[in-house]
C-alpha cells in the first residue's frame, strides 16, 4: 500500500491560515494598521472601496523595508520580532506571528510599495494567489503602501460569505476605532468610496475618544487611575445617568492592544451595581499597562483574547477602581456626618402674640354611619350593622359536574379564536393593576393587560410594515439625535422599516438625524432611546432576511409604547380587551408568555 500522508503546498496553507486570521476585509485593516504602528508609523491612511471587497489601502510613513525584507515578508512564520522561545513571553509589538502577509497574499491581489529613509529608490512587489508577479525599483515616500484587491477573488465559496457592505464596513469602523482610541499619538484618516469618514489628529486619550464618539460624550466620563507592582490601570468610566441602551462604548485594552474579557466586564457591571437604570450599559474606556511576561497572547489567531497571571487580583483592583472613582465624583449618594448643621431659632419679642392651636371637633359625627354622599347631596343612612341582602346567595354554591380548575392554554389553541362575539356591555376588575377579571360564558377569564397589549401593538406594527401603511405624527419641535458611526450604520439599515411605520427621519450632519415625525401611537416617548434598543437589538441579532428585521422593529415598538402605558382602568382594559379578540393570536405574546387564563 502507498503512502497516504502528503506535505500541502504552500499556497493550501497558507489559505488554511488565511481562513484563521483573514475572515472579512476588517481584518486585513486591523493586520496591516497594526504593522504600520510596529513600523513606528506617526501618520496612518487607510482607504477602502466597496466595504473593502473591492480595495484596502494602507499607507503609512514608518520605517519601511528593504527589498529582501519586503519579498520576505510574504513567507508564512517571516517575523522580525521573534528570534527564540522565550522572545513569546516579551511580546510588546501588535503582531508576530508572521501568518498576516502570506495569508492576505493568498487571497487577493497585493500591490506593496515600500521604501526605507536610507534608500534612494523603494521596491514595487505584486502578488496574485501566492504568485510574485512583478518585483522591481519604484520612487515612493519613506514608509509603506499596501493596496489590497479583490478580496477572496480566488476563493469564491469565501467570497459570497461576505455580508452586505453596510455590514463589512462597520466591522472596519470597530477595528479602526480599537487601533485609534489605544493609539492617541497617531494620527488617522479613514476615506470610504473617497468619502472622509475619520480625521484623527494626535491627541491623548480622552480627545482621542472625544473625537470618535462626538464631543457631547465629554461630560459622562470620569476619570480612573490606580497603579501597583502587578498592573497599572487607567482610562475612563461613564456616568450611571448617561448609560445607554446600547453596550458599544465598552473597551479594555492592554499594553496597548485592544481585548475581550468577561471577566473583567462583571467586575465593572458589578461596580455599577444598584446604582444603573434597568437594561442600561456604562461607557467604559479602561486600560492596562503590565509586564508582557505576566500576560499570554497568543492563544487566539487574532490575538483578542489574553490571559492574566494574576487574573483574580486585576478583578478585584479593577472593581475597586471603578468603584472609587463613582463614589469620588459622587455620583453614589454618600452621608457626611461631619458637617455640623445649626438650627436658629428667632428670639421671642413682647409685641408678637403667639395664638395657642384650638382642636376643631364635630359633635355630630358618627363614625357608624356613611359619609359617602348620593349624586343628589343627600348622604346615605346606610350603617355597617346594617343586614346585608342575601338574595340568590344559592348561586354562590354552584358548580358545573366537572371540578372548577385553572385551564392551561396550550400551544394547540395559540392560533385559535377563544371568543366568538362580546357583549359591548361587560364588566371588568382591574386585579394587581396589571390584570383584567370578568366574567364569559360561564367562566372567569384572567387577562394580563401588559401582554394583551404587546400582542396588540405588535399585531398593529407588523401589519404597517408589510403593508407600508404607518401613519406619521409630526414633531412639534424637530428633534437632533447624534449617534456612533457605527450605530448610525445600522439605523441606516433599516431606514426603509422605520419609514413604512411611520417614523420621519432626515440626515442633518455627519452621524446626527433630524427626527421629524414619529408613528402616531408612538407619543411623549424617549425616541433616542427607543432607537439605541432598536439598534442594540438588531446588531445582537445579526440578521439580513427582512421578515426578521420586521419582528424586531414591530417588536421593540410594541414594548415602548406599553412602557407609556403604566396604569389601566376599567375604560382602557375594555378597550383592550375588546382589541385583544380582533388578533390572529389571542393567547400568546411574541415571546410565548401566556396572555388569557380561563377558569370554568
Amino acid at each position: 500500500m502507498s503512502d497516504i500522508i502528503k506535505l500541502l503546498p504552500d499556497s493550501i496553507a497558507n489559505q488554511i491560515a488565511a481562513g484563521e486570521v483573514i475572515q472579512r476585509p476588517a481584518s486585513i485593516i486591523k493586520e496591516l494598521v497594526e504593522n504600520a504602528i510596529d513600523a513606528k508609523a506617526t501618520e496612518i491612511i487607510i482607504n477602502i472601496k466597496d466595504a473593502g471587497k473591492t480595495l484596502v489601502q494602507v499607507k503609512d510613513n514608518g520605517v519601511g523595508m528593504s527589498e529582501t525584507d519586503a519579498r520576505l515578508a510574504f513567507e508564512r512564520h517571516a517575523t522580525s520580532k521573534i528570534r527564540e522561545t522565550n522572545d513569546l513571553f516579551k511580546i510588546n509589538t501588535m503582531g508576530f506571528r508572521g501568518e498576516a502577509l502570506a495569508s492576505i497574499a493568498s487571497v487577493a491581489q497585493v500591490d506593496l510599495k515600500t521604501k526605507r529613509e536610507e534608500d534612494e529608490l523603494g521596491i514595487n512587489i505584486q502578488i496574485s494567489d501566492s504568485k510574485v508577479t512583478l518585483q522591481e525599483p519604484v520612487n515612493c515616500p519613506t514608509g509603506s503602501n499596501f493596496q489590497i484587491k479583490n478580496l477572496f477573488f480566488n476563493v469564491p465559496a469565501r467570497r459570497k460569505f461576505l455580508k452586505a457592505d453596510n455590514t463589512e464596513f462597520r466591522h472596519i469602523l470597530e477595528e479602526v476605532q480599537r487601533i485609534a482610541l489605544t493609539q492617541p499619538e497617531v494620527a488617522f484618516k479613514l476615506v470610504h468610496n473617497n468619502i472622509e469618514i475619520y480625521n484623527l489628529q494626535k491627541a491623548n486619550h480622552r480627545q482621542r475618544i472625544v473625537s470618535i464618539f462626538g464631543k457631547n460624550i465629554n461630560q459622562n466620563l470620569i476619570s480612573i487611575s490606580n497603579e501597583t507592582d502587578i498592573v497599572k490601570i487607567s482610562g475612563f468610566v461613564g456616568k450611571p445617568e448617561k448609560a445607554k441602551k446600547t453596550r458599544g462604548e465598552q473597551y479594555f485594552f492592554v499594553n496597548g492592544r485592544y481585548m475581550k474579557h468577561p471577566y473583567f466586564y462583571h467586575a465593572v457591571n458589578n461596580a455599577y451595581k444598584n446604582i444603573l437604570p434597568p437594561d442600561t450599559f456604562p461607557s467604559f474606556f479602561v486600560y492596562f499597562e503590565v509586564n508582557p511576561a505576566s500576560i499570554d497572547i497568543n492563544i487566539h489567531p487574532t490575538k483578542t483574547e489574553i490571559k492574566f497571571e494574576e487574573e483574580k487580583f486585576v478583578y478585584q483592583l479593577l472593581h475597586v477602581t471603578v468603584k472609587e472613582a463613582l463614589g469620588k465624583f459622587n455620583i453614589v449618594p454618600s452621608i457626611d456626618f461631619d458637617v455640623e448643621t445649626d438650627f436658629i431659632i428667632p428670639p421671642k419679642t413682647d409685641n408678637i402674640f403667639v395664638k395657642p392651636p384650638e382642636p376643631k371637633l364635630d359633635p355630630n359625627y358618627n363614625p357608624f354611619k356613611s359619609s359617602i354622599s348620593s349624586s343628589s347631596g343627600t348622604k346615605s343612612s346606610k350603617t355597617y350593622f346594617d343586614k346585608p341582602n342575601t338574595d340568590n346567595w344559592e348561586k354562590l354554591f354552584e358548580t358545573s359536574e366537572s371540578e372548577t380548575s385553572e385551564v392551561e392554554i396550550t400551544k394547540k389553541e395559540e392560533n385559535s379564536q377563544i371568543f366568538n362575539n362580546i357583549d359591548t356591555d361587560f364588566d371588568v376588575l382591574i386585579y394587581k393593576k396589571i390584570n383584567a377579571v370578568f366574567a364569559y360564558n360561564e367562566q372567569l377569564l384572567l387577562i394580563n393587560l401588559q401582554r394583551a397589549l404587546h400582542r396588540i401593538n405588535y399585531d398593529i406594527f407588523i401589519d404597517k410594515i408589510k403593508n407600508n401603511k404607518g401613519v406619521t405624527q409630526k414633531l412639534l419641535y424637530i428633534e437632533e439625535i447624534e449617534f456612533t458611526n457605527k450605530d448610525y450604520l445600522l439605523l441606516n439599515e433599516i431606514y426603509d422599516e422605520l419609514s413604512a411605520i411611520g417614523f420621519d427621519i432626515t440626515e442633518c450632519k455627519p452621524n446626527t438625524i433630524s427626527l421629524n415625525g414619529v408613528p402616531s401611537e408612538f407619543e411623549n416617548g424617549n425616541y433616542k432611546q427607543f432607537l439605541e434598543e432598536l439598534i442594540e437589538i438588531y446588531s445582537n441579532n445579526k440578521t439580513d432576511i427582512k421578515t426578521e428585521i420586521y419582528d424586531i422593529i414591530a417588536n421593540s415598538l410594541a414594548k415602548s409604547i406599553l412602557s407609556i402605558q403604566s396604569v389601566f382602568t376599567k375604560d382602557s382594559a375594555k378597550q383592550i380587551i375588546k382589541q385583544l379578540f380582533n388578533c390572529n393570536n389571542q393567547s400568546f405574546t411574541t415571546g410565548g408568555k401566556q396572555i388569557i387564563k380561563q377558569i370554568d
